[in-house]
């Protein structure tokens, strides 16, 4: 795995392994239990894809779309694993979008779909927390998708050689609201990135979010949110109505 996280006051960064109940660091043996894990990147941006499984474009009513929707969301909606989502007065429906992210390794520009596995650093969990109120007022999707916390991801990227046959499901308050696999994808990681680089040049620690499957919903003030890829890990954030970043008593 690779990450960021504090432990002891201490921020460490970089690749890790998770043997039994302990994040092994270079030398160090640190328990889990001492360790508050960050974002595992800073990205200077975050390219997400709209309608990417044909089941979610039926459940909003939209078509099949023949290229990939792209939008950007800013890296001041970024929280990491365990962090609150801050529902804002401004929507009245504020919904969860478990989804696989992509993590660039280097710059790259018009990269081929079969090159595109050599620019990939990994691979984690994002919420692309969308206001769907807001989302069909504007008719566009900037403000219902920027709001500050809107883009938890991690808890750490994984690497993965073969992106195509992850499980991915999100629970609200441990129930599973979304169930698929990534072989169900319109457009595969490898497509998405030769898109997108080819539209504008991807650095080094940005994401791509690949898109959610059916079954998004509300999230309420209280709620506990969850997305698990496989062999990736559970990305958990708690929605809340009161500004405070902190574990759980929020």
């Amino acid at each position: 795995m690779i990450g960021r996280f504090v432990a002891n006051g201490r921020i460490y960064e970089g690749r890790f392994e998770i043997i039994d109940d302990f994040i092994v660091f270079d030398s160090y043996e640190i328990p889990i239990s001492a360790v508050k894990f960050l974002p595992p990147v800073e990205p200077s941006k975050i390219i997400a894809v709209g309608l990417n499984y044909i089941d979610h474009a039926e459940e909003l009513n939209m078509p099949v779309p023949e290229e990939p929707i792209i939008f950007m969301k800013p890296s001041t909606a970024v929280i990491g694993h365990e962090d609150c989502i801050i529902l804002p007065d401004q929507s009245q429906r504020v919904d969860y979008e478990g989804e696989l992210a992509v993590v660039m390794a280097e710059d790259c520009r018009r990269v081929s779909e079969s090159e595109a596995a050599d620019y990939i650093l990994g691979y984690t969990c994002f919420n692309d927390v969308t206001a769907r109120d807001l989302q069909g007022k504007d008719g566009q999707w900037t403000r219902a998708k920027s709001f500050d916390t809107f883009a938890p991801i991690g808890p750490y990227i994984a690497e993965i050689d073969d992106p195509g046959k992850l499980g991915i499901q999100t629970r609200v308050n441990g129930r599973v609201v979304q169930k698929s696999n990534t072989s169900n994808l319109i457009f595969d990681v490898f497509q998405l990135v030769a898109f997108v680089s080819s539209i504008m040049t991807l650095k080094a620690g940005d994401v791509i979010a690949t898109g959610t499957p059916a079954g998004v919903g509300m999230l309420k003030n209280g709620d506990v949110v969850e997305v698990e890829i496989d062999r990736i890990g559970v990305l958990r954030n708690y929605a809340v109505k009161v500004e405070r970043q902190i574990k759980c008593e929020c």
